[in-house]
């Protein structure tokens, strides 16, 4: 009789193999329709994400539905592999979005962000001109502030500083508070002279194309969005881990009824 840990394992791998199939079309997909640095970015890995799932899980079923031993133990040597660096990143999840938190301002309905907040770890990852280009020219495409300068010229000064704004609309969308510069509108603030030690204050431009979108707030404004999105990633990580380990263990047991019917076959 066909062992139930085996049955298991297979069912687990073929819905594997179904879900593999559009993750890699996705890709595929992509490669074909992007047209900004952002869909390029994703491109690649949704395609590697898509291989890696129906290679694993073609091994994972063949070698349990078919009793190929060395295919179900490549499948294992996988699983343990990613369970073990799915835990590693879990660790460095939580560690590397410990620090770093808005800052409340008073008679303001929006935060304001500093870059020194965080840890070194992200700080050294958007201090990169060449990774906070690619991150610019995202953030431009996404077009953040666009809601901000559609809206601006009818938006009274009062009404404004009550806004709930983004980590990003805040850090990148209007100059720090620091700056004390007179507000015309959410994206255009009359420069005046300061004296505040905040280099941001020299980098704001009234351009809708440029705005703060160089300033050390928008960097760390970024960074609070990476910080939220990382911790929520972890917590399905952690379940998603324990959702592996018991694949892996009922993986075992497949293994472990596949060598003793090859030891029953050889042996009668």
């Amino acid at each position: 009789m066909f062992r139930v840990s085996n049955n298991l394992v297979g069912i687990l791998n073929f819905v594997t193999f179904l879900l593999s199939v559009p993750i890699l079309g996705a890709g595929i997909w992509l490669s074909r329709q992007a047209t900004s640095e952002c869909e390029r970015f994703l491109e690649k890995p949704v395609i590697a994400l898509g291989v890696f799932l129906m290679l694993v899980s073609l091994a994972g079923l063949i070698g349990a539905c078919c009793r190929v031993s060395w295919l179900l133990w490549v499948y294992l040597l996988v699983m343990f592999l990613l369970i073990v660096l799915l835990f590693c990143f879990t660790i460095f999840a939580f560690v590397v979005t410990n620090k770093g938190a808005g800052e409340v301002v008073s008679q303001r309905g929006y935060k304001e962000y500093r870059l020194g907040d965080y840890s070194n770890w992200l700080q050294k990852r958007v201090n990169s001109n060449k990774n906070w280009n690619k991150i610019r020219s995202c953030l431009e495409d996404s077009k953040v502030c666009q809601s901000l300068i559609d809206d601006g010229s009818n938006t009274p000064v009062d009404q404004f500083y009550q806004e709930h704004l983004t980590a990003i609309q805040s850090g990148c969308c209007k100059p720090s508070n620091d700056c004390n510069f007179t507000y015309v509108s959410p994206t255009n603030w009359t420069v005046t002279s300061s004296t505040s030690a905040n280099p941001d204050c020299n980098t704001w431009n009234n351009d809708p194309t440029i705005l703060c979108f160089n300033c050390q707030s928008c960097k760390a404004g970024l960074l609070d969005n990476i910080k939220s999105d990382w911790k929520k990633v972890a917590v399905v990580n952690v379940i998603f881990l324990i959702f592996l380990i018991v694949v892996y263990s009922i993986g075992c047991c497949a293994f472990r009824n596949n060598r003793e019917d090859n030891d029953w076959k050889r042996y009668p």
